[in-house]
């Protein structure tokens, strides 16, 4: 944005000065071929005025040496001709008055025309000025005297006018370069801080704040408003966090207490009302896993800070290595699959409890006989230069879910109309994706092929030395990054 900026301020300086220069720079060639002309006039007058006797009286010797005199001089022809429009007397010889230029300022000379406005010059141009006079008095014209005026003098007066003109242009433009990239930052401090608070505020870090310092008054008002909404947010959410993680707490303890009542009112339970027995110790049991998985839940929220290095690899095959048993005794096959070693970047426990909350519902829904998947795939960065993402994948040819189920299965309290009967807090894959989410990443559910779940945590990779962080992954295509197909038989 500093560079836009920048380059933004030093083009429309730069259109301005253009829009200055080009006007002034004509004004210039034309002021100075006015002065040029205004002498060859004066000049010519004055020779058309010393030829008027001259042609009268047919005495031409001193105004012939007035004439040399001058083109030595001044390097300027100097003509008389007669009403013939004749040459009577020229200051060297080879003057063409045959020439288009020539012959039409006589014929206006002749004419008792006198040349008003300087012809427009410029500085590229080499045709000589030609000024014409008519000579007489009393209303008649006798003759015409002409000046022929080399422009190279001319020429290179308005080169070094020009020049002049772009040189203190070219400093302008350089002092208004220098001057731009302060000004940029002065205004640009508080977009900057308020982009850092904004990043950290989204990355969970609600204790970052932007610095109150110089910049433009609107945006010192901005960055005090984003302080104070950002105080209040901080304060809603630890609120909210202290009020789930309190009344799950509390809630504990009375449970436990009245499971603790009615396990010791099991032997005074009629045979008729064991039924109910059973019912009311398992809901009570069900009522406590509900609390911890919201204790979990808020604690899930709060990891965002404590970003660390892990093995994807070796926690999934740990997690397969503890679910294994659960899912023999389920008749479900579970394989591990993939990389051997993928270094992530995750909350400390994030993905052991978002894989254990994924293998925890294979195990309830996927169904005996059929097979779960764990594939770790580490892919290639795009472009080489950033760290790339990690991808673990728990895929399974159950029966899945709906599209329309998808979407929702990550709402806390969810449950799937079908699968009301099971136990459980419908809070599993929520505390998964907000696990993963404050690890910067992703939890996706998608349809298996041919048919199931499948399930992608992606993580950011371990950047080696000098290598990017990767970017945002809701910004990686999916159908570029699927894993080299490991699906379940």
């Amino acid at each position: 944005m500093r560079r836009r900026l920048i380059v933004t301020y030093v083009t429309l300086l730069a259109a301005v000065l253009v829009g200055l220069n080009v006007p002034l720079a004509v004004t210039i060639a034309g002021t100075v071929a006015n002065r040029m002309f205004a002498d060859r006039q004066g000049d010519t007058a004055r020779f058309a005025s010393l030829a008027e006797p001259a042609l009268r009286n047919d005495q031409f010797g001193a105004l012939g040496d007035e004439l040399r005199q001058y083109d030595e001089m001044f390097g300027i022809a100097a003509v008389v001709v007669g009403r013939d429009g004749r040459p009577v007397l020229a200051s060297r010889s080879g003057i063409d008055l045959t020439d288009p230029r020539l012959r039409a300022a006589v014929d206006s000379a002749l004419s008792g025309q006198r040349a008003d406005l300087a012809p427009r010059v410029w500085p590229w141009q080499r045709d000589p000025m030609v000024v014409a006079e008519p000579v007489g008095g009393g209303g008649q014209v006798t003759g015409a005297a002409l000046t022929v005026s080399p422009t190279g003098a001319l020429s290179g007066a308005i080169w070094r006018s020009w020049a002049l003109l772009a040189g203190v242009s070219a400093l302008v433009l350089l002092a208004g370069a220098a001057a731009a990239a302060p000004l940029a930052n002065w205004m640009l401090r508080p977009v900057q801080q308020l982009d850092q608070a904004a990043h950290a505020l989204a990355a969970g870090r609600f204790a970052d704040r932007a610095l109150e310092g110089p910049g433009p008054p609107e945006l010192r008002r901005l960055t005090t408003s984003f302080n104070t909404m950002a105080d209040r947010v901080a304060t809603l959410v630890e609120r909210q966090r202290n009020f789930v993680s309190y009344a799950s707490h509390q809630l504990r303890t009375p449970l436990a207490t009245l499971r603790l009542w009615v396990e010791n009112l099991a032997p005074s339970v009629l045979p008729a009302g064991r039924e109910d027995h059973r019912m009311v110790a398992a809901e009570i049991e069900r009522m406590g896993a509900m609390c911890d998985a919201l204790l979990a839940y808020a604690r899930a929220e709060a990891t965002a800070d404590d970003i660390t290095d892990v093995d994807a690899a070796e926690v999934a095959d740990a997690r397969v290595a503890i679910w294994s048993q659960a899912f023999r005794q389920a008749g479900i096959g579970l394989v591990r699959a993939g990389e051997r070693r993928a270094p992530v970047r995750a909350a400390p426990q994030a993905l052991d409890q978002a894989l254990d909350a994924l293998l925890s519902n294979a195990v309830k829904f996927v169904g005996r006989g059929n097979r779960v998947v764990v594939v770790v795939d580490t892919l290639a960065p795009r472009p080489r230069a950033t760290a790339g993402w990690v991808d673990i994948h728990v895929i399974d040819n159950g029966p899945g879910l709906p599209p329309a189920d998808l979407a929702q299965a990550t709402e806390p309290f969810w449950r799937s109309p079908g699968h009301q009967h099971v136990d459980g807090s419908g809070l599993g894959v929520t505390v998964a994706e907000a696990l993963v989410t404050a690890s910067g990443g992703r939890l996706d559910l998608m349809p298996a092929q041919p048919y199931g779940l499948h399930a992608r945590v992606r993580l950011p990779g371990v950047p080696a030395a000098g290598v990017a962080r990767p970017p945002d992954p809701a910004a990686v295509d999916p159908a570029t990054v699927e894993p080299a197909a490991v699906e379940p038989a």
